[in-house]
């Protein structure tokens, strides 16, 4: 597969060719989906606590005698079902962590990108530079290119004024290759790769 490769100014400044080891197979929704799932429940704090009946600060004492009230059974005042008691089988702090083995996260990144290339939203681009760090005149050089929902992966670094300049423009994530993965590919419209991005793409697969 063959696709022009832009400058940021909107201009032709060659070809690229994309490997079909990598987006040209017939993108799998299980694999993806597995792969999604395991980063948000890996993003997961897991800070969430409540008390449980033993961590309460309230007294044991009998509130009344077992027998003759025409009452209930009732004990320590920690119990759930009374006001400031402990809660029952509540949130503890804990890793959300699920298991997935390396080769089924890299087979499943092939297959996100090949599901964006099949969707025709790929789009090449010679360099990420500015020659300045302003917002506003990349979110127009953007805007003329149609990056209004775009996941953009540079070389193994980005630029230092591309970076400040796009850290500001909604709906824009701007990565090294190094960090590029699923969830983000999925939840943009448009996948924008340098021509550094794809070479190192290729180089990791193969």
């Amino acid at each position: 597969m063959e696709l022009k490769v832009l400058a940021l100014d909107g201009k032709e400044s060659g070809k690229a060719t994309l490997s079909k080891e990598i987006f040209g197979l017939e993108p799998r929704v299980d694999l993806i989906q597995r792969c999604v799932n395991w980063q948000l429940a890996k993003r997961q704090r897991g800070t969430h606590k409540t008390k449980l009946r033993g961590e309460v600060n309230r007294t044991t004492k009998k509130m009344y005698a077992q027998k003759g009230t025409g009452g209930a059974r009732h004990g320590a005042q920690s119990a759930p079902q009374f006001r400031g008691g402990g809660r029952s089988f509540g949130p503890v702090v804990r890793s959300h962590a699920i298991g997935l083995p390396k080769k089924v996260r890299a087979l499943a990144l092939r297959h996100a990108l090949s599901s964006k290339a099949k969707d025709g939203g790929i789009v090449v681009v010679d360099k990420l530079t500015a020659k300045e760090a302003k917002t506003k005149a990349l979110a127009k050089q953007f805007g003329k290119l149609g990056f209004d929902n775009a996941l953009i992966i540079d070389g193994a670094e980005i630029e230092a004024n591309f970076r400040t300049a796009a850290r500001n423009i909604p709906n824009i994530d701007v990565l090294p290759v190094a960090g590029i993965n699923v969830y983000d590919i999925m939840r943009r419209k448009t996948l924008v790769l340098t021509k550094a991005a794809l070479d190192a793409l290729e180089a990791r697969f193969k």
